[in-house]
């Protein structure tokens, strides 16, 4: 969808969340009414609005996945932590609609914002 953003589909990332051989943290950038109706297991609520403000909680070095509706709030998260010198970050192609089409569970978030 943009250029230069690595992606990861649906059944990747339940792979991933299955193997937990290499740490990693799924990050919802939707809005919190948004991820109140369900978001991918253990994900982290952060709005896309929020995350130039909370940088100071994502550490470069880390594998950050970044997850919305369609993909495209995430991508624009991941343009921009690239921008800040980010380079593992992933973009859930789809979103969470890709996930849930995908067979995935999509529970209420885990550690509420």
């Amino acid at each position: 969808m943009f250029l230069n953003i690595k992606e990861i589909n649906a059944n990747e990332l339940a792979d991933w969340l299955q193997e937990g051989d290499s740490p990693f943290r799924v990050i919802d950038v939707r809005e919190i009414r948004e991820i109140s109706r369900g978001t991918i297991p253990g994900a982290e609520p952060m709005p896309l609005a929020t995350v130039p403000l909370r940088t100071n909680e994502l550490e470069q070095h880390e594998k950050l996945v970044f997850v919305c509706h369609s993909g495209a709030r995430s991508a624009q998260a991941c343009a921009f932590l690239q921008q800040q010198g980010y380079s593992n970050v992933y973009n859930l192609s789809g979103g969470i609609v890709g996930w849930a089409a995908s067979g995935m569970p999509a529970l209420p978030p885990s550690n509420p914002y």
